[in-house]
């Protein structure tokens, strides 16, 4: 139990500080939609306020509505993020790291729609004119976290497929 605490607190308490910290000197050092570029032509730290989720989803509704679809998501999901954490194995690294990075991101978004009713987006990769989504920490360790976990659904049912045809 304390190891599966440890990737619990350690990752996604790293995940949540990170996220948090990076947002609030963002927040503190850039005016709302200042840019500035890193890398010419594919990257600049753009300081941007998400009222949707990914992609923008649902960042044209209201606003009362956004606040409670989005608390009541993100409750739901930390919920069955705790079942799945507490009935993953201790030894199974990789499925206890993929969803410390998914409760951490959660949490990191979580914590901004309380305090600001949106997420603070500001890593804006490009090729010239062509734009991916602003993100930020919170949305990268959500996003490596359901990588993570496909990759070990499809790994462990391919595993248990081999050991049940070695087993016949």
């Amino acid at each position: 139990m304390r190891r599966k605490m440890f990737f619990l607190i350690f990752i996604s308490g790293g995940i949540i500080l990170s996220d948090q910290v990076t947002k609030i000197i963002v927040e503190k050092t850039f005016k709302l939609y200042e840019s500035v570029v890193i890398l010419e032509g594919f990257f600049s730290l753009t300081y941007i306020l998400n009222p949707g989720a990914a992609f923008g989803f649902l960042a044209d509704q209201n606003a009362t509505f956004r606040m409670i679809f989005f608390l009541s998501v993100s409750v739901i999901a930390l919920v069955l993020l705790g079942a799945f954490f507490r009935d993953t194995p201790e030894e199974d690294t990789l499925g206890l790291t993929a969803i410390s990075l998914l409760f951490g991101g959660a949490i990191g978004n979580l914590i901004d729609r309380i305090r600001l009713g949106e997420v603070i987006d500001f890593l804006d990769f490009y090729i010239k004119e062509y734009h991916w989504p602003a993100f930020n920490v919170a949305d990268s360790a959500i996003t490596v976290g359901i990588s993570l976990l496909i990759f070990h659904l499809f790994f462990q049912k391919k595993e248990t497929d081999n050991q049940v045809e070695v087993g016949e």
